[in-house]
């Protein structure tokens, strides 16, 4: 009995420490890394998703997924919630652990963020394809409510166009826009229709924001591009503003609220033709010598060339509509979707990236004054801020840290492929931004604080300019100088040889008689 017992005390200390040795190993935090719910676009009507607590971790980590990342992040308590492009799967992973909770999948794409409110998940789904009708999206297109702690489908709400701007959470209600140019309002218990509401316009990407109980949204097609403001109790339109001149990107942007003012950005086309270069390096070689086919004889066979892009940011009254102000940012080559830049609000000022200008700007909130630039690479994402810090990534990969006051840089530091267009977060000092290259990136903003890799940058774009260069003068103007020296000389060879031919014949005949 004694001999047991000593033996049950051993096995007892045992099991003590190794107890003791797992809890140590188990990272333990006073706070949940994010917040408790996230009810819109970027968190908040500044579109600016910055979340403190008394998180005191430090987490450094690559999470990798099916397929390309164009959606925020969304990250609520210590699960980070995170939608794939093509795949739409969706998933639930424990940041703190760092381990994946579950994964699901929608019926289409994902560019919506993936919105926690009512102990639920809602995320829409659809693409960027145009039915024979003008309606935009193809195949199946909604949004879809899931359980957030098991990924399991409560129910799918389904609509004729597409939903690719993130839903928004108010007053117990779910609200989307969409490509059928309608607002929806949806019970979100249920899944049920509450009301519509004909907005008129096609919405792509541009996600309502909601202030007071009004909601704000930018529209395309039909033209003019217009901007609307709704009414959520009366479920009536308060104000639409046409813009006349806007030709591209209003619908693709998500505006952002400062004070009486609600900001957005669009393009106006310029008079001016693109260059044959700047079509070169952005199409390549077959669309270079279609466009240099155009700027020759475009106008007479009324195929015009493609024109340069004026990127403006407006200010509207939130209450009327009126455009208080507008600035021009520069102007550009167009680019492949997502054509106009999302700005956002922090601290009195405006912060917007131009993938036209390949810039980013500040520019003060109340009066549009352009406050500092910095030229970048082509940049479509919505920036952060925090701190007096402003955080900017790029379709290349870097992600830079400016001085939001005066424009200074920083840091700069390169994390993986084609960063997402929606742009990064910031959750107790660590920034979070997903990638089109499967990735979502966790880090601490002071590892890109201090960091310099502009020298990596600048020795890959030298070497890609040389290439460039020679490719351009081979492609562009040797081989269609080839081409045509051997065409005429083809031709002088045909010419020479049918005239022989028919000298001979002549001589022929002759000899005949």
């Amino acid at each position: 009995m004694n001999r047991f017992s000593g033996t049950s005390k051993v096995g007892f200390l045992v099991w003590m420490i190794i107890m003791i040795s797992v809890s140590c190993m188990a990272p333990a935090f006073a706070e949940d890394f994010g917040p408790s719910e996230w009810h819109q676009y970027r968190l908040n009507s500044e579109n600016n998703p910055v979340y403190h607590s008394d998180f005191d971790g430090v987490m450094e980590e690559t999470i990798d997924t099916n397929d390309e990342v164009r959606s925020t992040p969304v990250i609520v308590g210590n699960n980070v919630f995170i939608g794939n492009h093509n795949t739409g799967d969706i998933y639930s992973y424990d940041l703190v652990n760092e381990e994946m909770n579950w994964q699901a999948q929608a019926p289409n794409w994902i560019h919506s963020e993936i919105i926690h409110a009512n102990d639920q998940l809602f995320v829409g789904f659809g693409n960027r394809y145009f039915q024979a009708g003008g309606t935009r999206g193809t195949g199946k297109s909604g949004l879809v409510s899931l359980d957030p702690e098991s990924g399991e489908i409560l129910w799918t709400f389904e609509t004729e166009g597409e939903v690719m701007p993130t839903p928004a959470f108010f007053d117990n209600t779910v609200y989307i826009t969409t490509g059928d140019r309608h607002l929806y309002a949806i019970d979100p218990d249920t899944g049920d229709e509450k009301w519509k509401l004909e907005i008129g316009h096609t919405v792509s990407m541009s996600s309502p924001n909601i202030k007071d109980g009004i909601l704000y949204v930018g529209a395309g097609s039909p033209r003019p591009y217009t901007f609307s403001a709704v009414d959520l109790a009366e479920r009536e339109l308060v104000w639409q503003t046409e813009l006349e001149n806007v030709t591209a990107g209003l619908d693709d942007v998500p505006p952002a609220i400062h004070d009486n003012l609600v900001i957005t950005t669009a393009l106006v086309e310029s008079d001016e033709k693109t260059s044959v270069r700047e079509i070169y390096n952005r199409s390549g070689v077959m669309t270079t010598y279609k466009h240099s086919f155009q700027l020759i004889i475009g106008d007479l066979i009324n195929e015009p060339a493609e024109v340069l892009q004026n990127h403006f940011i407006y200010a509207m009254d939130r209450d009327t509509g009126e455009v208080v102000w507008e600035e021009k940012l520069g102007m550009g080559l167009m680019v492949p979707n997502n054509k106009s830049g999302a700005p956002i609000v922090y601290d009195g000022k405006i912060f917007v990236g131009s993938p036209i200008t390949k810039s980013f700007y500040a520019h003060d909130a109340e009066t549009g004054e352009k406050l500092w630039t910095h030229e970048s690479n082509v940049n479509k994402a919505p920036p952060v801020a925090d701190g007096g810090i402003v955080y900017f990534t790029d379709a290349k990969g870097f992600v830079y840290a400016f001085n939001a006051d005066n424009g200074e840089l920083v840091g700069k530091k390169h994390l993986g492929g084609t960063l997402a267009p929606s742009g990064p977060v910031i959750m107790n000092d660590h920034l979070i931004v997903g990638g089109q290259d499967s990735n979502v990136y966790v880090l601490p903003t002071s590892d890109i604080i201090g960091s310099n890799e502009e020298g990596q940058e600048q020795s890959r774009t030298s070497n890609e300019s040389s290439g460039s260069d020679f490719s351009y003068i081979f492609f562009i103007y040797i081989i269609p100088i080839l081409v045509l020296v051997f065409t005429i000389v083809l031709i002088i060879l045909v010419i020479t040889r049918l005239r022989k031919t028919k000298k001979i014949k002549n001589d022929n005949s002759r000899s005949e008689k």
